[in-house]
């Protein structure tokens, strides 16, 4: 037998090194670097170690060379395990635009008196005489960065990954970071180990899951590289219940990385307790990640069988806009509104995914279903990150005001900062001019061209049910004060209202009669450059996209199809 080496092509994988590289190096330097010099260190190192690799994605993506009839661009590299086409490379470019984006909240020191938002020190019980030691000392995990450029190497690896078995490595490569890091904030541990510890046991079993999935169907094919699935999908007749078993099991596995219900119940605790730094890289980088590796095995291992999982999507995707629209509504802490806000989307990503088409029965300059949702998740992703921004300069006594009633009178008492809130909110809703709302035209119009009008009059329905939370929201903002207050009937002690932070009138019953206790409101507080800086980006982009999203249109239909 013949051995053929390997061709790696490290040019093309240069970005995807260089951040794992740098991944590393952090480790070193929280090894031997003095303590008061880590923070340092370890933000420049992360910050420079993601430009270069975005700098490096725009030169790959420049030198992709077209192949076959030229549907797509890229080759595959790692002996055939990771596929550098113009899909994978766009998706790159997202996260790595994300990962500076977290790590620029990361490094937010000024808003917690000089400290960071994460733990003084991990390993000490909640409320033990090591973590007030720990605390007065100005202690805090320096070791966040290098997780998460792990979690951003494992990112990028995931949505370009050529067979089964590196798609699984990629994804507990991106997850077992994000399990640390959301049980790392700094206040209120408890709720923030407790998320950790639910996110970590319910991603075990979508592990579980998927890597069953992944013996099915090679029980099927014979082999884990998704081109040869793709083969003997379209060529074998037999054995479609083992086939039918591992979609559906893979389906799961990644669905709960997405957060589609009803894979769903991890979010909105994991978003509400980790840090909302992390909540707001976690929203954005890995749901980029997990629909693109979602559309890849949808789209080139079983594409040809897209009759069949194209039902139980269907399905999927209505339960997840309903349940997503219907629960926010009853959410008092804003991070829980913005977690089920972010299941709704998910179901809207989930109808583009439905548009799959193929080329014959694409009219010219028709919106591709890949096109349509590698434009929604950035418009997503820009509008999600900068608004749990803002939830971390919006703060009271006891730190972050998450409930949502001590937002009343914001837009009073800081209107520049409600105002931006509020635009992110209405691009979320998909309000003209934002672009939320360029995002949600391009995934309707694809799944109505493609036959799925049900789901399409399900996402209408849902996006006016999550009007109704999010105009709720800037009402409270700007429309509610002492004077006016907000129904309590509506705002009361429902699910997640008691997650500390709350703030404004409480009624206390003291021998048979009722006592009002008035607490202070939310202010923000001023921030550091960097998170003012993040929070302006996310502001200019979503506007940009509403008001001419051409040109991101245009980028996406250019990076051609998945190569096959």
């Amino acid at each position: 037998m013949e051995f053929t080496e390997p061709t790696l092509n490290y040019v093309e994988l240069s970005p995807m090194l260089v951040v794992l590289g740098v991944a590393c190096l952090g480790v070193l330097v929280e090894a031997f670097t003095p303590r008061r010099l880590r923070h340092v260190a370890q933000v420049s190192l992360a910050a420079v170690g993601l430009v270069a690799a975005l700098a490096l994605v725009l030169y790959v993506g420049a030198g992709l060379e077209s192949v076959g009839d030229g549907a797509a661009l890229g080759l595959f590299a790692g002996a055939g395990t990771v596929v550098v086409d113009g899909p994978s490379v766009f998706l790159w470019g997202l996260i790595l635009v994300f990962a500076i984006a977290g790590v620029a909240l990361f490094s937010e020191r000024r808003l917690e008196d000089g400290v960071s938002a994460f733990a003084a020190q991990a390993a000490a019980l909640p409320g033990t005489e090591a973590e007030r030691e720990a605390s007065t000392r100005g202690l805090d995990h320096t070791e966040v960065y290098p997780l998460l450029m792990f979690a951003v190497g494992g990112m990028m690896l995931f949505p370009a990954s050529g067979d089964l078995l590196t798609m699984f490595v990629a994804l507990e490569v991106l997850s077992l970071p994000l399990y640390l890091l959301c049980g790392l904030a700094r206040r209120r541990r408890l709720l923030s180990q407790e998320a950790a510890m639910k996110y970590f046991l319910l991603g075990a079993f979508s592990s579980g899951f998927f890597l069953y999935g992944a013996a099915m169907v090679y029980g099927f094919a014979g082999s884990m590289e998704l081109g040869a699935i793709s083969e003997a999908v379209a060529n074998d007749t037999e054995n479609g219940v083992l086939l039918a078993l591992g979609i559906g099991l893979l389906a799961v596995g990644l669905l709960f990385k997405v957060g589609a219900a009803p894979f769903h119940s991890w979010t909105p605790d994991v978003y509400q307790g980790a840090p909302t730094a992390v909540t707001a890289f976690m929203a954005a980088a890995t749901k980029v990640a997990a629909f693109g590796a979602l559309l890849r095995l949808f789209y080139v291992a079983f594409g040809s069988d897209r009759w069949s999982w194209e039902p139980m999507m269907w399905i999927i995707a209505i339960l997840t806009m309903l349940v997503g629209s219907v629960l926010a509504v009853v959410q008092t802490d804003v991070k829980r509104i913005l977690a089920y806000s972010s299941v709704a989307h998910t179901g809207f990503l989930l109808t583009g995914l439905l548009g799959l088409q193929s080329a014959g029965e694409l009219a010219d300059g028709q919106v591709t279903s890949l096109q349509a949702v590698l434009f929604y998740l950035a418009t997503y992703g820009f509008a999600t990150i900068g608004a749990f921004a803002i939830v971390t300069v919006v703060r009271d006594a006891s730190g972050e005001a998450g409930a949502l009633e001590a937002w009343e009178g914001l837009g009073r008492r800081s209107p520049l900062t409600a105002g931006v809130f509020a635009f992110f909110l209405l691009s979320m809703a998909g309000i003209p001019l934002t672009a939320g709302f360029v995002g949600k035209w391009a995934v309707f119009t694809v799944a109505l061209a493609a036959g799925a009008w049900p789901v399409v009059l399900v996402a209408i329905a849902s996006s006016v049910i999550a009007v109704f939370f999010y105009i709720r929201m800037i009402r409270v903002m700007f429309f509610v004060g002492d004077d006016e207050p907000e129904d309590r009937d509506a705002v009361g002690a429902g699910t997640g209202a008691g997650a500390g932070g709350r703030t404004g009138s409480t009624a206390l019953e003291v021998h048979g009669s009722t006592t009002l206790l008035t607490r202070e409101k939310a202010g923000v507080t001023t921030a550091s450059t960097a998170t003012v800086a993040t929070i302006a980006l996310c502001a200019l982009v979503t506007l940009a996209l509403g008001v001419a999203p051409g040109p991101l249109l245009e980028l996406a239909a250019g990076v051609g199809g998945f190569l096959r």
